[in-house]
């Protein structure tokens, strides 16, 4: 399974964008996804997750409300729209593949990442 991540970039503080992850591979479908982030100096942490049947959601605490996850399983792909931005949302960004949790070890495959930096 192949991930590629994309979406990212320089906005304000409050304003939003969508990031996109498109994946490829026979089971890719079948397969749970999430999104991590990583700042400056900070460990990788969970973002937001998907169970296969997109019947079941988890965010984290810092980004409920604001970040959405879906899926369009036509184009094979993973979005997550981020409204609201915040200075501390400031990170690469990662699409994962591959498991249904808040833990990094959990998930098989990732992207490269995209990075998404507000200002304030």
């Amino acid at each position: 399974v192949q991930l590629q991540a994309s979406g990212g970039g320089l906005v304000q503080a409050g304003a939003f964008l969508r990031l996109s992850c498109v994946t490829s591979g026979r089971t890719s479908s079948t397969y749970g996804m999430g999104w991590f982030r990583q700042g400056p100096g900070k460990e990788r942490e969970f973002v937001a997750a998907m169970t296969s049947s997109i019947n079941t959601q988890l965010y984290a605490d810092s980004v409920k409300g604001r970040f959405t996850m879906s899926r369009d399983f036509a184009k094979s792909t993973v979005y997550l729209q981020m409204n609201s931005l915040t200075p501390e949302d400031t990170a690469i960004y990662y699409c994962a593949a591959g498991g249904f949790s808040k833990i990094v070890s959990d998930y098989r495959y990732w992207g490269q990442g995209t990075l998404v930096t507000v200002s304030s």
